[in-house]
């Protein structure tokens, strides 16, 4: 599979040159699953169209915005819509959106328990740091009768927006990357599905509960205004919601990560 598309993106670079044709470089931050793994399938089709895409792959969520707004990079793919608007706020940049890929459904996961009622009193439950993923991990676990936050549509809420906690139930607010590695010292983390799948769980197999598949949370094509109109992203952004792309995502990923266009 990779000397094919290796072949195919030396035929294209070579057949742009014959033709002389500059290809267009297009830098882009990702997290590595599923987000690298999308644009490494979308890479030889844009090599076809003149775009040589340089994908750099991040395992936080800070770098990947800071690169492209200080015009290190030209794009990122990583996060969804309450995430970014919050970064915006907090750090005074002004990245935007350029389309919705998919939507990574939000799970709850146990190495101590196999099922929500066998959690105990005072159990020890870990969720994202971040203010966009905290307030969807209280949000989910309100779904699931374990808490009621003080206003239920408060995507920011925090453990400290908990009205209702009658187990007693204690919050560890830790970095989203580090979850799946304290699993074993917790009674239950909320991971993002990017971070559960390169651990090795399955959402839709290991996640004790998860969001709907009509969750709001979809992951987008984000860059800095100067850039969101520019030949080589509106190119990136059709191959990522392309047809193609949709029939990857459904057959490699199962229902853990769902097309959102």
């Amino acid at each position: 599979m990779f000397k094919t598309v290796s072949s195919l993106i030396a035929t294209s670079v070579l057949a742009l040159a014959a033709s002389g044709v500059q290809a267009e470089k297009l830098s882009i931050a990702a997290t590595p699953v599923p987000h690298a793994e999308l644009l490494e399938f979308v890479k030889p089709r844009l090599a076809k169209e003149g775009v040589e895409l340089d994908i750099k792959v991040f395992t936080d969520y800070v770098q990947p915005n800071l690169q492209v707004f200080e015009k290190n990079l030209d794009a990122n793919f990583f996060q969804h819509k309450p995430y970014l608007d919050t970064f915006n706020k907090d750090r005074g940049t002004n990245l935007v959106p350029v389309g919705a890929v998919h939507v990574e459904p939000f799970g709850a996961y146990s190495k101590k328990v196999k099922a929500v009622a066998d959690l105990k009193d005072g159990a020890t439950i870990a969720i994202p740091n971040d203010p966009s993923n905290a307030g969807r991990s209280l949000v989910l676990l309100q779904k699931q009768g374990l808490l009621k936050l003080k206003d239920p549509s408060n995507i920011l809420a925090t453990a400290r927006d908990v009205a209702e906690n009658p187990r007693k139930f204690r919050f560890r607010e830790l970095e989203a990357a580090t979850l799946p590695r304290v699993l074993a010292d917790v009674d239950l983390a909320l991971i993002n599905t990017n971070y559960a799948l390169e651990a090795g769980l399955s959402p839709t197999q290991d996640a004790l509960f998860i969001e709907d598949k009509d969750s709001p949370y979809a992951n987008l094509l984000v860059t800095r205004p100067d850039n969101k109109d520019a030949p080589a992203v509106k190119k990136l952004i059709q191959a990522l919601q392309s047809a193609e792309t949709k029939a990857f995502i459904e057959e490699k990923y199962k229902g853990a990560v769902v097309p959102a266009f």
